[in-house]
């Protein structure tokens, strides 16, 4: 599929498609007869996962690193293995501390909620 087309897929500009390219996180995009990039589903199946991995809060540079080992193939299994073990305990942690930051506005939301009740 062309640009347009996958960047419908996956909900990225053209321009955030070409940056990853560019940046090394989507490689072997092969081209058509006219030059123009020609993307595959496996290309959508990877640009899902570098999205999950984004809004997850992996930096970019983290997610290059990933990709660098995938590229390398199945003898870094267990280093990339370890990174998203890594990634899940520090999202894991952040969870923990936005449930907490939610309790906490939700028993001030219930104070002014019996304050104007008062009033």
């Amino acid at each position: 599929m062309n640009i347009k087309k996958f960047s419908e897929a996956t909900k990225l500009t053209a321009y955030t498609v070409r940056y990853y390219e560019k940046m090394g996180l989507l490689k072997n995009i092969s081209r058509n007869s006219s030059g123009h990039r020609w993307f595959t589903e496996q290309d959508i199946v990877w640009v899902a996962f570098i999205k999950r991995l984004k809004d997850t809060g992996m930096p970019l540079e983290g997610i290059l690193k990933y990709a660098e080992l995938r590229e390398q193939g199945s003898s870094t299994s267990e280093q990339r293995m370890q990174m998203l073990q890594d990634h899940a305990l520090k999202l894991e942690e952040n969870i923990t501390e936005q449930q907490l930051n939610l309790e906490k506005l939700q028993q001030k939301i219930t104070y002014y909620s019996d304050v104007i009740k008062v009033q």
